[in-house]
């Protein structure tokens, strides 16, 4: 996570958040990776919906985010709009 990017107040929920206690490796994989692991860990995340919101309104373009990956991210932006 981008952690310069975070205000104070923005950042309370990343503490209680699975991957905080995963690592970053399997919510930025390797370009054509799998990201299943990383859904499966934001599945099981009561900050998930904080986590999402904090990414779509920092246009976070990498990794996976509140559940969602890049690309599901962006196809959520388009309906959205």
């Amino acid at each position: 996570m981008h952690i310069e990017t975070i205000t104070p107040a923005d950042s309370a929920w990343q503490g209680q958040a699975l991957c905080a206690q995963t690592g970053a490796d399997f919510f930025f994989p390797e370009p054509g990776s799998s990201v299943r692991e990383a859904k499966r860990i934001c599945a099981l995340c009561e900050i998930r919906p904080a986590c999402l919101d904090y990414a779509l309104a920092h246009d976070e373009r990498f990794g996976v985010w509140g559940g969602l990956s890049e690309r599901e991210r962006l196809a959520l932006r388009r309906t959205a709009r």
